[in-house]
């Protein structure tokens, strides 16, 4: 196994769509699939053994639903990245599934590219989401109207927050604030502190709540 390339656990009920995935992630340079399952009723032992550097997320599936997953997987990984794969754009699924940990949400009708940046965004800290949803997030979360609060956040804080709820991953963050990476990192731990969360999700959510966000 080519220890350079992200690990990538997959779940997903649809064998055919199990083996297209396998088929894109492992051609690529930069991806290799260490393991998709069906279902989800053996997760800490799926994520012990394959060991994965990102987990890709189906919401339908049987028994144990991808949302139920990834509360479970928050618990027992909290920093794992997942992204969210799914054929559903509703509401409750994508607020549903952000609320339960989940750092990324796409669609399955996206190019394989996107499919393949997504993974990469997710892996390096970013919350890609398809534009439909991201638009669906942004609709709800505006008519809920902001609760105004002072954070104090600094201007370069709050630009490096602004980047993030556009999905943007660290390195990319870097290279258009010309700043390093090492530095934005620190940025984001600072953010964490005084938004008091943990997670990207959270941050991201607290900041469009909150009325951070420059549309």
């Amino acid at each position: 196994m080519d220890l350079n390339k992200i690990k990538v656990l997959l779940f997903d009920d649809n064998k055919v769509l199990r083996e297209f995935l396998a088929e894109i992630i492992n051609d690529s340079n930069e991806y290799i699939l260490v393991g998709a399952s069906e279902n989800c009723l053996n997760l800490k032992k799926d994520i012990e053994a394959s060991n994965p550097d990102v987990v890709i997320m189906d919401i339908s599936m049987p028994k144990m639903n991808g949302i139920e997953a990834v509360r479970k997987l928050r618990l027992l990984f909290p920093d794992l990245p997942i992204l969210m794969q799914t054929m559903f754009d509703d509401d409750d699924n994508i607020f549903n599934a952000i609320a339960a940990g989940a750092n990324g949400y796409i669609l399955k009708h996206v190019e394989p590219n996107q499919l393949l940046q997504a993974i990469k965004d997710v892996y390096e800290g970013g919350s890609p989401m398809t534009p439909s949803v991201a638009r669906r997030v942004l609709n709800h979360l505006q008519q809920k109207g902001h609760e105004k609060e002072d954070f104090k956040l600094t201007a370069k804080e709050t630009e490096v927050l602004q980047l993030l709820v556009k999905g943007l991953p660290h390195k990319q963050i870097a290279d258009k604030m010309n700043i390093t990476y090492d530095t934005v990192r620190c940025h984001v731990k600072k953010i964490y502190e005084k938004l008091h969360v943990s997670s990207m999700t959270e941050a991201v959510a607290k900041a469009i709540h909150h009325g951070m966000y420059q549309i």
